[in-house]
């Protein structure tokens, strides 16, 4: 397999606050589909799980992976404690060992760790699939999360990454 997905930074505190991610229900559905797809296939499952201080601590129930999409065993769970997966991670020497040079990203948030970690996957050499209905955020003073994810897609797409929804997302 040269091929992975990356599901970014979908934990409990996600789902803890009183406002939603943009289409919070369809893109978890659209995630859980992904990882069906994924492990139908025996494509590898690498999951991103922010840790630091507050909700994303260590062990707290805000930390944990979302229990929607709950990882097995043979799946592989990389901690990062800035945006970027990649920095200060394993997550690159993950990837080698696992032959991947290929990546279906997905996950949270649009504009900080599914941005970074798409760009920086560029940077260093992989091949990546932005699925642009299946990664999310949260509105701002300045703009819902609908205008933030259209914005990412814009920006990452063709440039960073092949935009594809995740009807279209096939893996072999």
């Amino acid at each position: 397999m040269t091929t992975a997905l990356l599901i970014i930074d979908v934990q409990e505190a996600m789902f803890s606050y009183d406002v939603k991610l943009h289409d919070e229900g369809g893109v978890m559905d659209r995630i859980i589909s992904l990882l069906n797809k994924a492990r139908s296939a025996g494509v590898p499952v690498v999951y991103i799980q922010h840790t630091e201080d507050e909700e994303y601590t260590k062990g707290l129930p805000t930390w944990q992976i979302s229990s929607r999409i709950t990882p097995k065993e043979e799946d592989s769970i990389v901690e990062k404690p800035t945006w970027d997966a990649f920095h200060r991670t394993r997550l690159h020497e993950e990837l080698q060992r696992l032959g991947v040079t290929d990546l279906v990203i997905c996950g949270m948030q649009s504009e900080f760790c599914v941005d970074t970690t798409t760009r920086r996957a560029y940077s260093m050499g992989y091949s990546s699939v932005l699925v642009q209905d299946a990664h999310s955020t949260f509105g701002n003073a300045n703009f819902s999360g609908e205008e933030i994810v259209r914005h990412h897609n814009s920006v990452l797409g063709g440039r960073f990454a092949v935009l594809r929804p995740e009807r279209e997302v096939e893996f072999q």
